[in-house]
């Protein structure tokens, strides 16, 4: 060493801009990543009319209390086969139901249930493998329980 310092590099305009391009180009990249991953997997609308939807709602609680009043358990699961399974509080029960595909990536298969030895119902179809949102109605005489259950 002489003595003399050597001077420091400077923070220049290039450095500044290849700091922005750099910060900005990751933020870009990843909008765009996340806005195809989210656009790719939705399946569609929760509801077709929001409006018509809120005026239903009132209706849609009191039969749900209707519902939970008829004191029904009625425990819904796959088994081995992939068959869905129903418990129910008795034998003169009769369902029907659909199996949805959350992503709407497979189409959506009707569910008819028989009664086996044990009085459960179980369906005469299987599920692919796969996700399956459930829906089921299950009826007694004039009273009638609606399901929704996600099976996997």
């Amino acid at each position: 060493m002489n003595g003399t310092a050597e001077p420091k590099p400077a923070f220049t305009g290039r450095m500044f801009l290849g700091i922005m391009v750099a910060f900005f180009g990751v933020v870009v990249a990843v909008n765009i990543t996340m806005a195809r991953l989210a656009s790719g997997t939705f399946g569609g609308t929760v509801v077709d009319n929001s409006y018509v939807a809120s005026q239903k709602y009132n209706g849609w609680l009191a039969k749900a209390r209707a519902q939970d009043q008829l004191g029904w358990a009625t425990p819904v699961s796959l088994n081995g086969a992939r068959r869905v399974v129903i418990v129910v509080p008795g034998m003169s029960f009769a369902a029907k139901g659909t199996a949805h595909h959350p992503l709407g990536r497979a189409a959506d298969v009707p569910l008819a249930f028989a009664a086996d030895a044990q009085g459960r119902l179980v369906s005469t179809t299987p599920l692919p493998a796969g996700r399956w949102q459930v829906r089921i109605d299950i009826r007694s005489g004039r009273d009638v329980k609606r399901l929704m259950e996600v099976l996997a």
